[in-house]
């Protein structure tokens, strides 16, 4: 037992000289799990945001006015003043998102209560602001007219009021969303493709060969690159979510980092053994690319840190249960959004568990075969 464990030690120092020396591949850990992360969180934010908008006055009275000057930061960049024949052209430009219309008459007939519409133009390619801006829009010359009509009308109270309190991000900021959803996203990614690369490295350069000769088990060898591969992703992680998610982007972390750390460590046995699973199916670095992309797309889409599981075909979430994305996304955000502790997330800890036992015994299967060919 000691001998083997002494084998293990070694074999995964030797792991963590590799990827010291592979200079090109520590840059791209560290990016990930800084720049990666801070982008996330600070220029992937899916809120309405400084959204550039033209208006086309052709009323210009009081009320049209009104509705113009509702158009305000930070939701919107102040409104362009633009002739009806350069909307399509600023459609086509892709300058605006939003081009507004507000025909002869408007204020009239507002006030004689005859039906008038306003026109808006949408650049629905920029799908998340054009969905989101359109409510506002309306929102804010429904108010309008409403306050122009009848003023303080549109502060009245009605029979029934819903008041709408938000959890755990009561501000729906989406920065606190992105920064630590990448953050899940890149433990997953990481692991997999540093352990996947350590195999393919050492076929590229032979030493599979030494480690066959050498006296040392198939398990050993697949032990060395899981732990020293594990414990690297485990340390970036552990610095971006002090450094840059609590530093950098100041996202308030409601439960425990250990408890955390924890779950991701119990992940990352999981995810490094599919990365020596795809390593030892592929033989050259770009089917282990290929692999890998047909592996974690739908790691990530279906996990439910995207889109919410329930949103999905019944069939989709049965078979997501035997990923551990889906137990390590849930684990993660009870945790760090909503302040989980152990009695909450053993649950999702043990199905990790379990999933990374039948990951890492399929591996070794693969894996002895391979040193045996």
């Amino acid at each position: 037992m000691m001998e083997s464990l002494g084998n293990i030690w070694h074999l995964g120092i030797k792991e963590l000289r590799s990827l010291w020396q592979d200079k090109v591949l520590m840059v791209f850990v560290l990016v990930a799990f800084t720049l990666m992360i801070y982008t996330a969180g600070s220029a992937g934010s899916m809120e309405l945001h400084n959204a550039p908008v033209a208006v086309v006055d052709e009323d210009q009275t009081v009320l049209s006015g009104r509705v113009i000057n509702a158009l305000q930061q930070p939701w919107f960049l102040p409104p362009d003043m633009v002739r009806y024949d350069q909307i399509d052209d600023l459609l086509d430009k892709g300058s605006h998102t939003f081009a507004l219309v507000i025909p002869e008459g408007f204020e009239r007939k507002v006030r004689q209560g005859q039906p008038v519409s306003l026109q808006l133009n949408i650049d629905a390619t920029r799908m998340s602001q054009a969905f989101i801006g359109t409510t506002y829009i309306e929102r804010f010359a429904m108010t309008e007219v409403a306050e122009f009509l009848q003023p303080g009308s549109s502060t009245d109270g009605l029979p029934v009021t819903l008041v709408t309190r938000a959890s755990f991000n009561p501000n729906l900021d989406g920065t606190w969303f992105g920064g630590v959803m990448e953050l899940i996203t890149q433990v997953t990614l990481i692991s997999i493709i540093l352990t996947g690369a350590a195999l393919i490295r050492e076929r590229e350069h032979g030493t599979v060969e030494h480690l066959m000769v050498m006296p040392l088990r198939p398990f050993e060898i697949m032990a060395s690159k899981v732990w020293a591969n594990g414990l690297v992703v485990l340390l970036a992680a552990s610095v971006s979510i002090t450094l840059v998610i609590q530093g950098w982007l100041n996202v308030p972390i409601a439960g425990s980092v250990w408890l955390f750390l924890l779950g991701a460590l119990i992940h990352l046995f999981s995810t490094t053994a599919i990365g020596i699973l795809i390593g030892t199916v592929a033989r050259t670095m770009p089917q282990f690319g290929l692999l890998l992309i047909l592996t974690i797309l739908p790691l990530q889409l279906l996990s439910g840190g995207i889109t919410p599981r329930e949103s999905m075909p019944d069939l989709v979430q049965n078979i997501m249960l035997a990923a551990p994305t889906t137990h390590f996304v849930s684990m993660a955000q009870a945790i760090l959004y909503r302040g989980a502790g152990l009695e909450v997330v053993w649950p999702q800890m043990l199905a990790l568990v379990a999933i990374g036992g039948v990951f890492f015994s399929t591996a070794l299967i693969l894996f002895r075969r391979h040193l045996s060919v």
